[in-house]
């Protein structure tokens, strides 16, 4: 197995970045649609409804779909030999990162269920700063992968 790793090591970096790319995409845009969601929407509204559908779309079809494959290809990489040292800090960085990664993304989750069931509690301006918890995790993924710290 660990043979066939190596071999598929370099189609399985381009799966993982591209599944990465699609599930970052997701979580910068779910937050902004609940912006606007809180901001712009009448509950009774035929608008809210769309905004449902959208938010459900976003977070089903692509978001939850690149996430798992994020994880089963970032595994396969792991899993790669001589591909991860883990004596060395970053892997524990990154994967530290992905597990918040991951947690912010089952919490945008319950945020959509609280919009289905009108019980949402948050304003667009929290929504707003939350909208900034990918692109920190973000950065310290890139930074524990490429720099290596």
């Amino acid at each position: 197995m660990t043979d066939l790793l190596a071999v598929g090591y370099p189609w399985i970096k381009a799966f993982h970045i591209m599944s990465v790319i699609a599930w970052m995409a997701g979580l910068f845009y779910l937050p902004r649609l609940f912006v606007y969601h809180v901001e712009q929407v009448d509950q009774s509204s035929e608008t809210h409804g769309l905004f449902l559908t959208m938010e459900l779309k976003l977070l089903r079809v692509i978001m939850n779909p690149a996430m798992i494959a994020t994880w089963v290809f970032g595994l396969c990489l792991v899993f790669t030999p001589g591909i991860v040292d883990w004596s060395d800090i970053w892997p524990w960085t990154k994967a530290a990162g992905v597990l918040a990664m991951t947690w912010f993304h089952h919490w945008l989750g319950l945020r959509r269920k609280d919009f289905v069931a009108g019980a949402n509690s948050l304003t667009g301006r929290q929504y707003r700063m939350m909208n900034e918890v990918p692109t920190l995790l973000m950065v310290l993924i890139v930074l524990s992968v490429v720099v290596r710290f």
